[in-house]
């Protein structure tokens, strides 16, 4: 189907980039790291982004995420341009869009599973109750029902980065994303928790970025697409057609 024309069928985009571009400053010395991209991300979408080191794919992350924010053009996500935003704002914008999965789980060592998967409902308007009956059910999404008061140590790497996602989901959020939620985990470890996060898309429609340099996690996912020196290629590729990957 040519660029730009729909079907009946199309999802509604959840995410549009349009013209985006992003430098950093060091000093007075100005280092490119994006150029002019524009692409859209559909609703209930698993994309995967791959490139080399410094090839600007969790640059691009940070700014679909609203951690970072870009020189030039917009990013829409829903009906918001999260480039318009105050610092504020976007902090604001993230606490209710954006689930969070880290390769270093980022979880708080004194606090139980389900204290940490309680976190980001802090900062709702639910009740100390409605908090705890979230996060349970968080963490029975991901298996962890019976591990919800162990403490990080007590956990796996693999049971970690499970807590991990059902911190990330528990407030709901309009978009996962993902920066090498595998990279520190052995093999079996990474396919069990690629596989939730395939459960997750399919089952629950949750749509989901990640950043990988694996192609073994990036066939996990819907769509492939590949930045190389801060330019997107144009080539979009389906992340499970073994033939079309040149990785």
């Amino acid at each position: 189907m040519e660029r730009g024309s729909k079907s009946p069928n199309d999802k509604q985009n959840i995410v549009e980039i349009r013209n985006l571009y992003k430098s950093y400053h060091r000093g007075s010395l100005v280092v490119p790291v994006l150029y002019d991209i524009t692409f859209d991300i559909a609703a209930g979408e698993f994309l995967a982004l791959m490139g080399p080191s410094g090839s600007g794919k969790t640059t691009l992350l940070n700014l679909l995420a609203g951690i970072d924010k870009a020189d030039k053009g917009s990013i829409r996500v829903g009906d918001m341009d999260i480039t318009t935003l105050s610092e504020t704002e976007l902090a604001h914008w993230r606490a209710n869009h954006v689930g969070f999965i880290f390769q270093f789980y980022n979880l708080i060592p004194v606090l139980k599973a389900i204290e940490n998967v309680e976190l980001p409902l802090h900062l709702t308007s639910l009740s100390k109750r409605e908090r705890r009956e979230h996060s349970e059910t968080a963490l029975r999404m991901v298996g962890l029902e019976h591990r919800m008061d162990h403490y990080p140590k007590e956990l796996s790497g693999g049971e970690q980065q499970r807590v991990a996602i059902a911190r990330a989901i528990v407030t709901d959020p309009t978009i996962l994303v993902a920066d090498e939620p595998t990279g520190d985990l052995d093999r079996v470890s990474a396919e069990e928790i690629l596989a939730m996060m395939e459960r997750l898309n399919a089952e629950m429609g949750k749509t989901i970025i990640m950043v990988t340099h694996d192609p073994r996690a990036a066939q996990h996912a819907k769509i492939l697409r590949h930045l190389e020196k801060g330019y997107l290629n144009d080539t979009l590729k389906g992340a499970h057609d073994d033939s079309q990957n040149p990785l």
